[in-house]
């Protein structure tokens, strides 16, 4: 992961794998231990602010691991809400109707770029 500047982050599309692990990043400009995520979903990087929509706990329960055991959802290990990847909209749990925070990335040659200040 390269982070060119303090609000642009760049990876390698290669290091992102299909509803694999996602790759975590820091994001201080909301507080000094919130991260920021990204995951590959039927293709597509979407990344999101690592909180919980419910209570602002991180969503992994390791490191990286994001999706369900079936890979159809995000979920948070904390309370077992499930996010749609795609929109990172809340189906399941007690914080349902509810939304992940969403961070701005494209993916184009072969590099995925997230846009940080999108969540300021």
């Amino acid at each position: 992961m390269l982070k060119i500047n303090e609000n642009l982050i760049i990876l390698e599309s290669a290091a992102l794998a299909e509803s694999g692990k996602g790759l975590r990043f820091a994001l201080p400009m909301l507080g000094e231990h919130v991260t920021g995520f990204v995951v590959r979903y039927k293709g597509k990087p979407y990344a999101y602010v690592n909180q919980c929509a419910h209570v602002s706990v991180e969503l992994d329960w390791n490191e990286g691991d994001f999706y369900t055991a079936q890979q159809d959802f995000l979920i948070c290990s904390t309370h077992g809400a499930h996010y749609r990847p795609d929109n990172g909209f809340c189906v399941f749990g007690p914080c349902k109707g509810k939304s992940l925070k969403p961070i701005e990335v494209v993916e184009q040659n072969q590099k995925i770029i997230i846009n940080t200040a999108s969540v300021m």
